[in-house]
């Protein structure tokens, strides 16, 4: 996979190009548009294995790429904050020359993307955010998520990365998977024991969202009278899994309700729809873009 200089660190990314004839209705070949995605805690870019396809086949162009820490990336020492991932994002993009893009972060991935809609706005930062989708994330982590996140702290030095991955696998699929879908639960279970992954990485990750807290800067927003990442509210979408217990499904809610004139939309399944219900889950986001799209 290519890499790019960011930051003192090698980062590792993958720019997907669609189908010559695949270019979104009303989308100029010469200045296609593009998808990132930003993923969560733990997770490289092989997370979007199921997404990828899809925006390709839409005519979208696809950036993938390995958040510090974790993959092909760089892992310095830590911790990391939301700031610092961030800053990599903005760099990455300012490196590829991308101009325009829309965005979609997933759990830790929508942190990184609260932050840097807040600091790198489309307004002021060169390149034009066309479009915000938060999936699976919060605005403060709150009591529940932070104790759990302290319980994988201590597993992760006492136990295992690893250990602790096979954990969330069974909190972050609905009930029926492990029972109807023994083949993808087997392949799910081999990368969680494959993941290479040190422990000094993942506190590092942890960190990220153990000590993310965006309400304070989103409600500063709404009194400034600014919009989100400088784009019009509409173009801003809060997505949940209906059944997400791992990052509970009111979190999400809460933070929609924090971002003026944000959309709020669930998908089937938990905080793995992404993988679990990937059509679903898709096709959410496309047609949210279609939205953005058709009015302007």
């Amino acid at each position: 996979m290519p890499t790019a200089s960011v930051n003192e660190i090698t980062i590792s990314y993958t720019l997907h190009a669609p189908p010559t004839s695949s270019q979104p209705n009303g989308t100029s070949p010469e200045v296609p548009e593009t998808i990132v995605l930003i993923n969560g805690l733990a997770d490289s870019q092989q997370t979007w294995t199921a997404q990828t396809p899809a925006f390709l086949a839409s005519g979208y162009h696809v950036l993938t790429y390995d958040n510090r820490g974790i993959g092909q990336t760089s892992a310095p020492p830590g911790p990391y904050t939301s700031a610092l991932l961030a800053s990599d994002l903005h760099v990455l993009l300012t490196t590829l020359e991308i101009k325009k893009a829309h965005f979609l972060g997933v759990s830790m991935g929508g942190m990184i993307l609260q932050e840097y809609a807040l600091n790198y706005p489309s307004s002021n930062s060169g390149i034009e955010i066309l479009s915000l989708t938060l999936a699976c994330t919060y605005s403060s982590p709150g009591e529940f998520c932070s104790r759990m996140f302290a319980l994988w702290s201590e597993m992760a030095q006492k136990m295992s990365v690893q250990d602790v991955m096979r954990d969330v696998t069974l909190w972050a699929f609905t009930v029926p998977f492990f029972t109807t879908r023994t083949d993808e639960l087997r392949a799910v279970e081999r990368d969680m024991e494959n993941l290479d992954m040190s422990v000094e990485a993942y506190l590092s990750q942890l960190n990220v969202i153990q000590k993310f807290d965006s309400k304070n800067a989103l409600l500063k927003l709404r009194e400034d009278g600014k919009w989100f990442g400088g784009i019009e509210p509409r173009k801003v979408m809060v997505l949940a899994g209906r059944t997400d217990i791992l990052i509970p499904v009111t979190l999400s809610r809460e933070l929609a309700e924090k971002i003026e004139g944000a959309q709020f939309k669930t998908v089937k399944g938990g905080h793995g729809c992404l993988w679990e219900f990937p059509e679903s889950f898709n096709e959410t986001v496309l047609g949210f873009l279609r939205e953005c799209k058709s009015s302007g």
